[in-house]
């Protein structure tokens, strides 16, 4: 043995590699040494820039328990009222999300919310912003595990919306 081993992907990696595959995006996710769980770990990890890690961002809407994603340019802070503006309607609002609801409405742990093949459907907002990089990195349902795509087929494949929801 050269110590290349293959070692198969963990669960919730191996799900997202499954539901890209089926749509045939070319780029699976890759399992990394180091943790990819905040934008700026995986942007070291993978030697790009910080905003070109698409980081996801899980709201509560209150009061009928909808998961909120957001994925945002990594070098952006979402601002919660922006959000709140464009996917609440009378009588709704935003909370954050606990680890216990992130896991249950997206089937991943905080740290490595994929932006696709959710357990639950979700509203789900997508930085404009992204849109200024080629190539950007997103979760892929492990904290040590990524995917390559470009911010079209990032829109493509979630089927969102992108909207202006950085803070200022």
């Amino acid at each position: 043995m050269c110590g290349a081993e293959l070692k198969p992907l963990p669960k919730g990696a191996q799900r997202v590699a499954d539901w890209l595959q089926q749509r045939g995006h070319a780029h699976l996710p890759v399992l990394l040494q180091d943790s990819t769980r905040t934008a700026q770990e995986a942007a070291d990890t993978l030697g790009v820039q910080v905003g070109q890690v698409a980081k996801s961002i899980i709201f509560r809407r209150l009061p009928d328990e909808v998961a909120v994603l957001v994925v945002a340019a990594g070098d952006h802070r979402v601002d919660a009222a922006k959000v709140q503006a464009l996917v609440c309607g009378q009588g709704q609002e935003l909370a954050r999300a606990d680890a216990a609801f992130v896991k249950a409405q997206t089937g991943f742990s905080i740290g490595g919310v994929a932006p696709v093949a959710h357990a639950r459907a979700v509203v789900a907002l997508i930085d404009q912003d992204l849109a200024r990089f080629d190539t950007i990195w997103a979760a892929a349902g492990h904290p040590h595990a990524m995917f390559q795509l470009t911010p079209a087929q990032l829109q493509a494949l979630m089927q969102a919306p992108q909207a202006d929801i950085a803070a200022d």
